[in-house]
């Protein structure tokens, strides 16, 4: 995928639209450990795009699976 520099001003609105079509993915990952002791280890993903845009990318990616099955 291709990224597109537009040199035009955006609105607020129109940069939402956007961001909720496209979607974003924000992943980080941090660990705090002294002297080799591992104390601490964070692991996020965040998700930011409309129903559909998340519903499609989901499902291709298997996301959707587990919270389609039953609890056992």
């Amino acid at each position: 995928m291709a990224v597109q520099k537009s040199m035009a001003s955006s609105s607020l609105a129109e940069v939402i639209d956007r961001i909720l079509d496209k979607g974003i993915v924000i992943d980080a990952w941090a660990r705090v450990s002294l002297v080799g002791i591992e104390f601490l280890s964070l692991e996020a993903r965040a998700v930011v795009a409309g129903v559909e845009t998340y519903l499609k990318y989901a499902e291709a990616i298997g996301l959707t699976t587990s919270a389609a099955q039953p609890a056992s």
